[in-house]
């Protein structure tokens, strides 16, 4: 059997930006993608702790060092600038393999930057 489980999460950070009229997508600051394990076109959550709003998308790499968050194309809807958001990837795995994974979890401050 296989089962869908959290394989990272980046949690609590600031949307920067919305850019209605682009394709679509969620652009990260690379490091922060690096940080969590996620890579350019990946299937990620994406849930807003100011509305509750929940959508699905994809990743396009960020500026490195630039704390971007930027909620593109249809998704610039469900969110606003200021906004916080937890960003999920998932994986599907075997339960045995399951019981004994960890996931990543990444917990910028408040300008998206993780501590050094």
């Amino acid at each position: 059997m296989q089962i869908e489980v959290l394989k990272s999460k980046i949690h609590r950070v600031t949307v920067t930006e919305c850019d209605l009229n682009y394709i679509g997508s969620i652009t990260i600051d690379e490091n922060l993608i690096d940080a969590a394990n996620m890579i350019a076109g990946e299937k990620v959550q994406v849930v807003n702790i100011n509305n509750g709003e929940r959508l699905e998308t994809y990743i396009i790499n960020g500026k490195k060092n630039s704390g971007e968050i930027t909620l593109n194309g249809p998704a610039a809807r469900k969110v606003q600038k200021g906004d916080k958001i937890i960003i999920i990837s998932y994986a599907t795995m075997s339960m045995e393999k399951a019981k004994v994974y960890n996931p990543i979890l990444v917990f910028p401050d408040e300008n998206n930057f993780i501590a050094q």
